[in-house]
């Protein structure tokens, strides 16, 4: 039988050979997670101080915030979010509730700017971002229920329809909240919108300065305040170049999306007749008609000018591209946050409202 109690001993000597000053010191820094307290002495501060400076105090003088947070960085504390939120009574989320189905969010190109905006104001504020869904025609009691349930500190909102009751029950229960869009029948306390009937109506005159006399529109949904809007701005931009108002002129699209634009197109080119330009109220529908006018022998802009809404990256790639009415989307996004945040800080009080400006981009579509 072969002795093995030397490699045994052996191995208990190398587990317990001394180690180096460097290896104790990560050892020790490793064999537990910093606390507060462990920041605070590090720092040369008390622990109300450090906790001042994680929650963004300015009752802190600059010299002290600067060691404390050199601490934090050297030590690698985590705030702990669940002690945090007791103290705070806030979460640090917002939650972004998208009123429409998945396939329209992948398929939506204004949507893009606007989440880009919004997370980027958001990650200078400090504060998390949580996307979700909430059809208009789906079961949304869960989803109610979790947001009224202390998890996130406020909701933005993007494609509200007239007639949805959420937005008012979370309003109602104290939940701050901030539309993307101007509601149609609903009384927020705040919302971020570009100013859609402008911009609509910009397009019909640039049409008309153009020359043209028979311009149609394929309009949006008009349970929406933006296909509202957007309609009734076709119609300024008409009467104030003097031409005729025809309904024969107009098509409604069920949704901003290019699916429900072809639909409204091929419905448009049938039922107008002698029709020269077309304002599609928005690039997805624009795009759409530029399908269907293909598909009939129709050029664009030889035969038929095109104008779309948004100013998308569908826009620039579509053949040819697309003159559009710009709306800065990115800039939504931000106002939106920066609303938001500001009314769960308590610094926002009344009636916020938001209203950018558009412009025409020209392209070779008009």
């Amino acid at each position: 039988m072969t002795d093995t109690r030397s490699d045994d001993r052996g191995a208990d000597r190398a587990q317990t050979a001394p180690q180096s000053d460097g290896a104790r010191k990560r050892r020790g820094r490793s064999a537990g997670r910093p606390t507060l307290d462990t920041v605070a002495r590090h720092a040369g501060v008390g622990r109300g101080t450090v906790s001042r400076v994680i929650n963004g105090s300015p009752k802190v003088a600059e010299d002290t915030r600067t060691a404390v947070l050199a601490a934090i960085k050297e030590l690698g504390y985590v705030p702990n979010q669940a002690a945090r939120t007791l103290v705070t009574q806030r979460t640090d989320t917002v939650a972004l509730v998208v009123t429409e189905s998945q396939e329209w969010l992948w398929g939506e190109p204004f949507f893009a700017g606007v989440l880009r905006g919004a997370s980027e104001q958001l990650a200078d504020e400090n504060m998390r971002l949580m996307l979700t869904f909430a059809p208009k025609d789906g079961d949304r009691t869960r989803l109610e229920s979790y947001l009224m349930s202390g998890h996130v500190d406020g909701v933005m909102m993007v494609s509200s329809h007239s007639g949805d009751p959420l937005p008012t029950r979370l309003e109602d229960s104290g939940i701050p909240i901030v539309l993307c869009g101007t509601p149609s029948d609903l009384n927020p306390a705040a919302y971020v919108d570009c100013d859609n009937r402008s911009g609509a109506r910009q397009a019909v005159e640039y049409l008309a300065e153009k020359g043209h006399k028979r311009i149609g529109i394929i309009a949006g949904p008009q349970d929406m305040q933006v296909g509202v809007d957007r309609l009734n701005g076709y119609r300024d931009g008409l009467r104030g170049s003097r031409l005729p108002v025809e309904e024969g002129l107009v098509a409604f699209a069920e949704g901003f999306d290019e699916a429900s634009g072809i639909k409204a197109a091929r419905r448009l080119f049938d039922q107008a007749e002698g029709l020269d330009a077309v304002f599609a109220a928005s690039d997805p529908l624009a795009t759409a008609t530029l399908r269907v006018a293909r598909d009939r022998g129709i050029r664009v802009p030889e035969d038929l000018a095109l104008i779309g809404f948004d100013d998308s990256p569908l826009a620039e790639v579509a053949e040819p591209p697309l003159t559009t009415v710009h709306q800065p989307t990115e800039t939504m996004g931000r106002e939106m946050a920066r609303l938001l945040c500001g009314r769960i800080r308590g610094e926002e009080a009344g009636p916020l409202v938001t209203i950018l400006g558009t412009r025409i981009v020209v392209r070779e579509s008009a």
